[in-house]
């Protein structure tokens, strides 16, 4: 028998939502092409008599062997035969939905492992394709093929099957695969029936359980004046309060005795967390300096931007702008310690660790201190979702342009789609979502910063020869004055103020401690293999559970907008393969299908933040036109199908928005306006026309107005994968206010955060906005974003109560996206609205 090895993570693509291209037939003649829609069940048990494919090792032999010499041959005992290293990839039309771990030196391995998969593609055949790893890269052996009819009819297929290679024959005499497969289709899976509350466990297959009996505050922007927005009503008369985000953030760094953990893609020491008339002037860096004379433990872990650089009084800013070298300087003789932390790779090939040390980024948003717990005690509270304590960031739901460039914004100037932004060009409002846990959640925010920063700081080459150990992280089990997870009060689920909390994220074990040593333990922990690697990649399991319990209207704010390419026109291989538009579009055809009104609702930026007329973010655009498509083309197929497409339009179940505003002159500026006349430039352009988008940084999903995810996650590949960008996320509902519960639409704090959306974005509220599922209020919204588009664009410059725009595309009652007549570019900016591909395809803009 071949010698097996102890199991490791290596084995092809490092991306758990990779391509795998077979590039033979696996099956007999043509096979139907069906849909795919609910869940696959699969166990990848072993393979038998699988051929050597290394091809060192067999060359190496061949030339021994000349001289009589074998590597293998016994030698002080047994040497192991060197063989094939093989694991198995799972695939649908050429996207890879799952991946065992790999065996070492096995002609013969036994994985038995189990998978559990959402799918929503259109494919002939599921492919179980046999490879061997190398080290760098890969090779295919064979592959097994399970036609999705056979799949569809409801059989559960088991068995052991021929491992076929490129000639259609046995890729070796007797190479065999034993697999169990069997498909469920999504309207046979009552989990999603009755609602993303009535899930007594939260979101099944995810890192971290859901924390029952916590507080949840949602803050939009950084923060709201009192009185701008209107009182809104929820269910016992409560009424929503706006909270104030960074006044919040900085009042819990205050008051914190014992720690402040801050992570960020960008975290800056010279900016004011609080801007009002009563506010101090105290800098965030001269604070956390502050508390850590104190005594209290401050901790910073920031993206390290590889372009930036500070090294023999050398200064090089870096090309995102984060300052981390700048803010690592200010607080280099004090006791805050800053923890720059590159996105790197373990193992892997050369190019690989280029990649993701160059492009990817750690993306986390977080803050966490202890508060006030009562009766002298303290316990952990954590801030999480898109804005990060840096430049540019703060805002209010005014989004002005002008009239606080000498106020509130005279020292964080910000507009990175102008190339040179002179004086009165407006800046660049920015519109974010972000919230406050306290609760048992928020512990599990803490273990996440802790088992990063371990990561982190664990020492690399000469650095282990220290024999110290850096006890930086405080072990608040040894602080009887910290209330442990299991000590906190918890609310009752029949508590009207109680919310159920559960965290996600998107990571791999190469930036966070924790996870299995074996990954034949991943699945215990809900972990997805990946080459050398584990992931986490709960934030995509939570996107595609929320919209698979959807039952009336889903509303998305994000910064970016693609995925699905699998079932695009073209550019199918282009590996964005996260499910999340795909969901979204086959929702609202199942909806359709069974006659029920169903809404979608998605707020984008104008462009994704930059020099328009570049090539990355033309090719951004470019894919999120084809996400689009895809998704209209999906919508309109139902409406024929059903008989609808004469009285409805692919537009009635889904919308794409955006936000911008226009300002009108002050008198001071009369004179500046007239100089402008002759603008050419995108600068000259934006000021004379007194006009900007306000940019759409927020990464939040509401359903059904009971369920919301916000955290700090795009909907792109780059952040749902795992093994790219780091992310996380909370999900949360309250108890009390759900549709399965109240057996009408909830009103409590999910539904009023919704409703002061749409009033900051609108401007006002009306009745129907109360049933955003209803197609009333879907073409009553499409109407005033399209009013509201009219006046942006319009030569007169008026002042915008509303800063909700319809998407500026086209969409024909076919579903088919094109550009808006006399409106193919952006106004001002230029660049095309439905982007442009040119060159080869590559993992930044996806």
């Amino acid at each position: 028998m071949a010698y097996r090895g102890s199991p490791s993570f290596g084995g092809g693509s490092s991306h758990g939502q990779g391509q795998q291209a077979v590039p033979f037939h696996t099956g007999k003649g043509s096979l139907k092409v069906l849909l795919l829609h609910g869940n696959l069940d699969i166990w990848v048990k072993e393979a038998k008599n699988l051929p050597n494919m290394d091809m060192f090792h067999n060359k190496l032999n061949g030339m021994l062997g000349t001289f009589g010499v074998r590597v293998s041959k016994k030698v002080e005992g047994h040497m192991p035969k060197i063989t094939s290293d093989p694991y198995v990839t799972v695939a649908v039309c050429d996207a890879v939905i799952g991946r065992t771990f790999v065996i070492s030196n096995s002609e013969n391995p036994v994985w038995m492992q189990h998978f559990n998969v959402p799918v929503a593609h259109y494919a002939a055949e599921v492919h179980f394709v046999v490879k061997d790893s190398d080290v760098v890269g890969s090779q295919i052996m064979g592959a097994v093929g399970i036609p999705v009819e056979q799949l569809c009819s409801g059989t559960k297929v088991e068995g052991t099957f021929p491992i076929l290679n490129s000639s259609g024959k046995l890729c070796n005499p007797g190479a065999v695969l034993s697999l169990t497969i069997q498909y469920t289709p999504i309207e046979k899976i009552t989990l999603y029936h009755r609602g993303i509350g009535a899930s007594p466990d939260g979101i099944p297959g995810t890192y971290f359980p859901l924390r029952r009996g916590g507080k949840v505050t949602l803050y939009q922007d950084a923060h709201v004046h009192d009185g701008l927005l209107p009182s809104l009503k929820l269910d016992g008369g409560v009424l929503f309060q706006q909270e104030k985000g960074w006044q919040d953030i900085f009042n819990a760094i205050s008051q914190a005795r014992r720690l402040i953990y801050i992570a960020g893609w960008s975290v800056y020491h010279n900016i004011k967390l609080v801007r009002t008339e009563n506010g101090t002037d105290c800098m965030l860096g001269d604070l956390l300096k502050i508390k850590s004379q104190e005594g209290v433990r401050v901790l910073l872990l920031v993206w390290d931007d590889p372009t930036s650089m500070s090294i023999l009084g050398l200064k090089r800013e870096g090309v995102m702008h984060t300052n981390d070298e700048e803010t690592r300087r200010f607080f280099k003789h004090s006791s805050v310690q800053v923890l720059l932390c590159p996105r790197s790779v373990g193992k892997g090939s050369w190019v690989k660790k280029q990649e993701a040390g160059t492009i990817y980024t750690h993306h986390q948003k977080t803050v966490i201190v202890d508060a006030d717990a009562g009766h002298y005690r303290r316990k952990i509270i954590a801030f999480v979702g898109g804005l990060d304590l840096c430049r540019g960031r703060y805002d209010t739901p005014k989004h002005s342009l002008f009239r606080t460039l000498e106020t509130v914004h005279k020292d964080d100037f910000r507009n990175p789609s102008l190339t040179e932004p002179g004086v009165g060009c407006p800046r660049e409002p920015w519109h974010d979502l972000h919230c406050q846990i306290d609760g048992p959640a928020a512990y599990d925010i803490l273990t996440n910063f802790e088992d990063r920063w371990l990561k982190a700081s664990k020492p690399h080459g000469l650095q282990k020869l220290k024999t110290s150990f850096d006890d930086t992280l405080l072990k608040i089990e040894r602080v009887p004055e910290i209330m442990g997870i299991g000590e906190l009060p918890c609310l009752s689920k029949r508590d009207p103020e109680a919310w159920h909390v559960q965290v996600f994220r998107s990571i791999d074990s190469n930036s966070v401690s924790g996870f299995p040593n074996d990954p034949r333990d991943a699945t215990e922990k809900n972990l997805v293999c990946g080459k050398n690697i584990l992931i986490d990649m709960s934030v995509h399991t939570a996107y595609v559970h929320a919209i698979r319990s959807a039952q009336q209207f889903i509303y998305i704010e994000n910064q970016y907008f693609l995925g699905s390419s699998y079932n695009w026109d073209s550019h199918k291989d282009l590996g964005a393969n996260n499910l999340i538009p795909m969901e979204i579009a086959l929702k609202i055809a199942n909806k359709i299908r069974a006659n029920e009104r169903f809404s979608a609702y998605i707020l984008i930026p104008m462009w994704p933040e930059g020099i328009t007329t570049s090539f990355h973010i033309q090719r951004i655009l470019f894919w999120q036109h084809k996400t689009m498509q895809m998704m209209y083309d999906t919508i309109h197929k139902a409406l024929v199908e059903v008989g609808l497409d004469n009285t409805n339009e692919p537009q009635d179940y889904l919308t794409f928005f955006c936000l911008g505003n226009r300002e009108e002159l002050d008198k001071r500026d009369s004179l500046d306006a007239k100089s402008s006349t002759t603008a050419k430039t995108p600068q000259e352009l934006a000021k004379k026309n007194r006009r900007f988008m306000i940019y759409i940084h927020s990464k939040g999903m509401i359903v059904d107005d009971e369920y919301i995810i916000v955290g700090s996650a795009n909907i792109n590949q780059r952040s749902m994968e795992g093994t790219r960008d780091t992310e996380i996320a909370m999900g949360a509902y309250q108890p009390y206010h759900t549709g399965s519960r109240k057996h009408t639409s909830p009103h409590g704090q999910v539904y009023g955060y919704r409703m002061s959306l749409w009033a900051e974005h609108i401007g006002h509220l009306e009745e129907c906005f109360k049933r955003p599922e209803s197609l009333e209020c879907v073409r009553r919204v499409r109407s005033l974003g399209e009013l509201n588009w009219k006046q942006y664009v319009a030569d007169e410059v008026t002042e915008m109560k509303g800063h909700l725009l319809k998407y500026p595309v086209q969409v024909d009652r076919m579903g088919k996206v094109k550009a808006l007549p006399g409106c193919e570019t952006f106004p001002d900016v230029g660049g095309k609205i439905l982007g442009s591909f040119v060159a080869i395809q590559e993992n930044l803009t996806i």
